[in-house]
């Protein structure tokens, strides 16, 4: 282990939630979920202000709800969250060649390697000065651990939390460690403590006295002999740089299980589209198609095949993940689907079509142009929700507050904005649209975005919250996180 603090893990605070605080004014100091709102969905972060209930991530969202029946339901903005990620990791790239995400919003750094820190006093530096750019760059606060391990870097970002730093001094790690419970320490999950703690060891400090050999004995030997290490402080893994993706996936969870063969079909086309749109995204492709089912019974299947050459595009995806489904018996109706891409390569080998649709469809291409277009049918109803970025062609940019019963309720303000007001609409409503969102923080050198009347226009009361806010509709598909 180095002989400095030199290894850095960031954790940006409530990364989502506080992505919502930040872009929508009438949420700021209040408790706000981000996560699937169907009765199947769950908590993908809470603010801090609902954790005070006990909202904690991976939650039941049913749960949840009961916890904190006031607070703001949204779903995930996942291309907002990955937009800003990318902000945030650019930085951290600007530290060190030698940067490792582990999420959206985590990783390590290695300032050695980068030649930003070489002691402790140059490490503290780097860490003030990273935090203080992601506040200006985004808006938004991130903790930082300091550490001569990653173990250790880790542990200390969570002592810093939220909005805060801390570094761990060489030569204190024991202490540090000794009164820690044994989950503190990565490998140790909710089986392997229970394990441990009918073996009287709960803490830290317990797992060294214990000995090696006992814990060989108690756990086997990989683990037994990387606990102890671990219990000592002893942490040798590098700082990896950002690994290749090994696979790309989409997959939905229903709130109602669905029976319906043909829906089933059209909802596997739909996520292959959605799958080769971040395929292509990644400047990517892929040669292994796989399909996920999980059926009414939560048993899990899956089915894939593996093309000649890697592909990115979306007829062939569409057609082998069809080819799979007709393998799956669904008669019981099912509540997840999936579609991925595997064997992932840079390059597209470009006379696949041919080979991966089915030989009566390439040789009547005329039907497989008429299949795509009955995959996409005209939505009878719009549907809007909770959290959604719109713009009205009156009152300008806003956000979807809940919806349901024919009608949808939006606030309008920006990032920039005072709390806005809150209007009803009818859900057809053609002055209402989905709009992009809008940047979290003003680039003044660009200008700020533009401002509508209804900006600087502050509700009567911006701190009430209606007692429903997901509208989400019986049946809608939404994402687990």
């Amino acid at each position: 282990m180095r002989n400095a603090p030199t290894i850095l893990h960031l954790d940006m605070d409530a990364f989502y939630a506080s992505v919502e605080q930040a872009s929508k004014p009438s949420l700021r100091g209040k408790a706000v979920v981000v996560g699937g709102l169907g009765p199947r969905g769950v908590v993908a972060t809470a603010s801090y202000e609902a954790r005070v209930f006990g909202v904690h991530s991976a939650m039941p969202m049913a749960q949840a709800r009961r916890l904190a029946p006031n607070a703001a339901y949204l779903v995930p903005r996942f291309t907002v969250y990955r937009a800003i990620s990318e902000q945030v990791m650019a930085l951290l790239r600007e530290l060190s060649p030698l940067v490792e995400p582990l999420s959206l919003d985590e990783a390590f750094v290695d300032l050695e390697a980068g030649g930003t820190a070489w002691d402790e006093e140059s490490a503290r530096l780097a860490g003030i000065k990273l935090r203080a750019d992601i506040r200006a760059v985004t808006g938004l606060t991130g903790s930082v651990g300091l550490a001569a391990s990653k173990m250790l870097a880790k542990i200390a970002s969570e002592q810093a939390k939220p909005d805060g730093l801390v570094v761990i001094e060489p030569g204190s790690e024991r202490a540090l460690l000794a009164p820690m419970p044994v989950r503190t320490l990565p490998g140790v999950g909710p089986a392997t403590g229970d394990h441990l703690r009918r073996a009287g060891i709960t803490t830290v400090e317990e797992l060294a006295e214990a000995g090696e050999d006992e814990l060989v004995r108690l756990l086997g030997k990989a683990h037994g002999h990387a606990l102890y290490a671990m219990a000592l402080a002893h942490d040798e893994r590098p700082v990896v740089a950002e690994r290749e993706a090994k696979s790309v996936s989409v997959e939905d969870t229903y709130d109602v299980d669905i029976h319906d063969r043909l829906r089933i079909g059209l909802e596997v086309q739909r996520l292959a589209d959605r799958c080769v749109g971040r395929l292509r995204g990644a400047r990517l492709s892929g040669r292994t198609i796989v399909l996920k089912v999980r059926r009414y019974d939560f048993s899990t299947l899956t089915r894939s095949e593996t093309l000649r050459g890697p592909t990115d595009d979306p007829a062939v995806v569409r057609e082998a993940a069809a080819r799979l489904l007709d393998s799956v018996d669904t008669t019981g109706g099912v509540r997840l689907l999936g579609v991925g891409v595997s064997g992932l390569a840079d390059y597209t080998q470009e006379d696949l079509f041919a080979q991966a649709l089915p030989a009566r469809a390439a040789e009547a291409p005329e039907e497989a142009e008429a299949e795509v277009v009955v995959e996409r049918p005209e939505p009878v109803e719009r549907h809007w929700r909770a959290g959604q970025d719109v713009r009205h062609a009156e009152y300008g940019h806003g956000w979807v507050q809940g919806s349901g019963l024919g009608r949808v309720t939006v606030r309008f303000e920006t990032p920039q904005s005072a709390p806005g007001r809150v209007r009803t609409f009818f859900v057809e409503d053609p002055a209402l649209e989905a709009a992009d969102p809008l940047p979290l923080v003003s680039d003044h050198r660009h200008g700020a975005p533009p401002r509508t009347p209804e900006d600087d226009q502050v509700s009567s009361d911006p701190a009430s919250l209606p007692n429903s806010w997901s509208g989400a509709e019986a049946g809608e598909a939404t994402s687990r996180p």
